[in-house]
């Protein structure tokens, strides 16, 4: 494995910085360098950000124009284009990423470990998502701002058919698309809503939910059940892993922290190799606690801003359907986003207020790939733990085996008339009875 890859690249540019020339220049090479090395890492964060502040702007400004509602329309229309295509798009993310986990997992070395870690994946993507549904109905972060007015856009009468083009390219496209298909949806957004104030609060409280509910999966259940299977200090577990943690935090990938994860599990907490480098690179693509929570706390929120009840199947619908589309959800930034959508229409709700969520998806994303790699360290931790126990076991069960062979065959010895063997000289040796028993 590479220096460079284990570092995701940050150690990549402060290398070259010096070899730029020796004295001023050279600095100032090693800082233009940083710079730009920075600038091609975070670029579309950046982009994204600065399309969520020019489409406020945008949507200040035109807030006093008093647009009637074609022209809403014709503003909203950029943005709109980005959710179809993002909808477009759902289908091939998911089948490829539940395509590419099951083709890791190897069904000759799965056995007894590999149950308990789907298993484990499973419950705790279940729970997570519960807890997130109950944190949404209990801080309500939609309650109150039902202000939104209709954002049907007309846009159902399909056209003709686009020209075919490269699937790359189309990828591509959309990459350079999301910050200016995101200002317009802001933009639009702002114009639409009666009052900023609640929709700011209103996001503002969603983004408190989310964040809340990986702190408690994160730093409460999932500490809780690595200590319950393994009576051992969580903590001083997920010390050793304070460097993949960061490069969860500031890259928002599960799959980019991947490399330091398994340096950093393997050397600091000795986690055996064979179980490192099987668990987590299934748990980088199936195991998504943290995404499964902001997407129930997003549906929730998504029903309450258009003022729907959710009826107990509907819940069940999002916790099921959450579970499940996490699992297809890829490991790079804002990949949960385009699996809500999944959501929204399994329970009957509008997906063009993925706007919204889009918005303030680069604040959120940051804690649930931390939660998501905490959950496959985790993990990791307990099947190494119940591996070693069962390897102690038996061990211990070999040594009694052998304990008690060792009497078995002395009384054989010493009991069957039927071999004969030297005894130690003594009158009972050489007594002519003794050697007619034998005959």
């Amino acid at each position: 494995m590479e220096k460079s890859s284990e570092t995701n690249g940050y150690l990549d540019s402060a290398q070259e910085g010096p070899a730029a020339g020796p004295g001023e220049p050279g600095t100032t090479a090693g800082r233009a360098g940083r710079c730009a090395g920075f600038l091609r890492r975070h670029g579309l964060v950046l982009l994204t950000v600065s399309g969520v502040v020019a489409g406020a702007g945008l949507g200040a400004a035109l807030r006093g124009l008093k647009l009637n509602r074609t022209q809403v329309t014709y503003l909203a229309f950029p943005g709109e284009m980005l959710l179809r295509m993002l909808r477009m798009i759902i289908l091939p993310l998911v089948v490829c990423s539940l395509v590419s986990g099951a083709a890791s997992l190897d069904a000759s070395s799965l056995g007894r470990l590999g149950g308990i870690a789907i298993a484990y994946f499973g419950l705790t993507t279940l729970g997570a998502s519960a807890l997130a549904v109950a944190l949404a109905f209990i801080i309500k972060p939609g309650s109150g701002a039902q202000t939104l007015q209709s954002s049907d856009l007309g846009l159902e009468d399909s056209g003709p058919p686009p020209v075919p083009k490269e699937t790359v390219d189309s990828f591509l496209d959309l990459t350079r698309y999301v910050p200016v298909g995101i200002m317009f949806l802001v933009g639009s957004k702002i114009v639409e809503m009666k009052d900023i104030i609640m929709l700011v609060t209103s996001l503002g409280k969603y983004i408190f939910t989310s964040i809340l509910g990986h702190f408690i999966h994160g730093g409460i259940v999932l500490p809780l059940i690595y200590f319950v299977f393994t009576r051992k200090n969580p903590f001083r577990f997920l010390l050793g892993l304070l460097t993949p943690f960061a490069t969860a935090f500031a890259t928002c990938s599960s799959s980019a922290t991947l490399p330091s994860m398994m340096k950093c599990i393997e050397e600091n907490n000795g986690v055996d190799k064979r179980i490192s480098r099987f668990i987590l690179p299934i748990g980088a693509t199936v195991n998504m606690d943290g995404a499964a929570i902001f997407q129930c706390v997003a549906a929730v929120f998504i029903a309450q801003l258009n003022n729907v009840e959710l009826r107990a199947g509907q819940i069940f619908t999002i916790l099921v359907t959450a579970t499940a589309s996490s699992v297809g959800a890829a490991g790079v930034p804002a990949g949960g986003v385009l699996t809500i959508a999944i959501i929204l229409e399994a329970i009957g709700l509008p997906t063009h207020d993925l706007s919204l969520i889009l918005a303030v998806d680069w604040i959120v994303d940051r804690t649930t790939t931390v939660v998501n790699v905490e959950g496959d360290a985790l993990g990791a931790g307990i099947l190494h733990h119940l591996n070693q126990k069962a390897m102690k076991r038996g061990e211990q069960e070999l040594s009694e085996v052998k304990v008690e062979a060792i009497p078995n065959c002395k009384s054989e010895e010493e009991t069957s008339p039927l071999v004969t063997h030297p005894n130690p000289a003594g009158p009972a040796a050489s007594t002519p009875e003794s050697k007619e028993s034998v005959l």
